[in-house]
């Protein structure tokens, strides 16, 4: 194989393709990346089982051919190269040289290298999808999803595709966050499909979106069944990921359409007190917050350890009265993942008891198509 391709587009392509290395390769093959050189153009494949991630470049081929480089120093090296790199490989070595600059890897056995998967069939759970709102989207739920393996299926975000909606939802047990675009199925708007659902791990999903944010439309194949492969195809990139077995609980019950309180506070200035209250906070010991007509009071501490007050402008309102002020308590992480997720000027607080989930949203726009549920802290006493 020979070829010359330009630097930067090399290490882009590396960059995504890398995304799917394992970091522990359970055999030594899946730390390869494979580069297939072929009709100007080169192909870089990486795979670990559950994800696969495919990127093309224009290339200026001279010999076509495939081979199996060592992954991450291959990335590594192509991030310092600043010309047009020349690659040349033999049955047990591939070189590449870049100005006064030339490197010679050992390429790994290409034959024991696995098949990769193949996209899911065409069907009404397949369509089209803008980059860069499929990014915002992923962004915002899968804060909510589970940082540790102890119930996998809270470590995914669950996509469920009904016409021309696709929804995205992650939780986990203390929260609850669901985001819905617009979506236009493969044979146009009009068409309208079974209720089409998957879970996907949050990470690699959250990788997916964000390597796709920039394409102008990013075509999404989902499986037949839920933990099956789900395809993500973009212009120049496409990527797999292997769904988790199993589905989030039912969530629609639990967002409640009624509300005893509400409240509009500016995000900015909320995040910052909260920041600042939650300095004195033990871990996983909350920060209380006092409603009242035209203000919201943020307390952390107790009177046997350090103490913090703050608060800001809020416009607070009940829908009987039965509440004067409203006081409710939270995890000041989970909040600020909510208040960042929402990312609106304005935050709309939504409560119906002061021991019962609160809906947090934005307050007005496009944007308060995510709907935020925080579990609240009880306060003894």
């Amino acid at each position: 194989m020979k070829l010359t391709v330009t630097h930067r587009a090399l290490a882009d392509a590396l960059t995504v393709a890398g995304r799917a290395l394992p970091g522990r390769p359970p055999v030594p093959v899946l730390a390869g990346l494979k580069l297939h050189a072929a009709d100007d153009q080169l192909a870089v494949t990486g795979y670990d089982y559950d994800t696969s991630a495919y990127a093309t470049v224009a290339a200026r081929i001279t010999e076509p051919g495939t081979v199996l480089v060592p992954g991450r120093l291959l990335t590594d090296i192509a991030r310092t190269l600043r010309s047009d790199v020349h690659i040349t490989t033999t049955d047990t070595t591939a070189t590449l040289e870049s100005g006064s600059a030339k490197f010679t890897l050992r390429t790994l056995p290409l034959d024991e290298y696995p098949k990769l998967p193949t996209l899911p069939a065409l069907s009404n759970a397949s369509g089209m999808v803008p980059g860069a709102d499929l990014a915002e989207a992923v962004s915002q739920v899968a804060t909510a999803a589970a940082r540790d393996d102890s119930l996998p299926v809270l470590t995914g975000v669950q996509m469920n595709i009904d016409g021309t909606t696709l929804t995205l939802a992650a939780t986990d047990r203390y929260r609850f966050a669901v985001r819905t675009l617009e979506w236009e199925p493969q044979g146009g708007a009009g068409t309208v499909g079974p209720i089409s659902q998957t879970l996907l791990p949050a990470k690699p999903l959250m990788d997916t979106a964000k390597a796709l944010a920039g394409d102008p439309g990013v075509f999404l194949n989902l499986p037949d069944q839920s933990y099956g492969i789900t395809g993500f195809t973009g212009d120049t990139q496409r990527i797999t990921l292997r769904g988790l077995e199993g589905e989030l609980p039912k969530y629609k019950n639990l967002f409640p359409t009624e509300f005893a309180a509400q409240a509009a506070v500016n995000t900015e200035a909320l995040a910052a007190a909260v920041k600042r209250v939650a300095l004195v906070a033990e871990r996983n010991t909350p920060v209380r917050m006092t409603f009242t007509k035209s203000a919201v009071t943020i307390e952390a501490g107790t009177s046997d350890d350090a103490q913090a007050v703050d608060g800001t402008d809020a416009a607070f309102s009940v829908a009987s009265g039965e509440y004067d002020t409203f006081d409710v308590a939270f995890n000041p992480h989970f909040l600020l993942d909510g208040l960042t997720a929402i990312g609106h000027e304005t935050t709309r607080f939504q409560f119906t008891h002061p021991h019962k989930p609160a809906m947090l949203r934005a307050d007005s726009g496009p944007d308060s198509r995510l709907q935020y549920l925080l579990m609240p802290v009880r306060l003894s006493g």
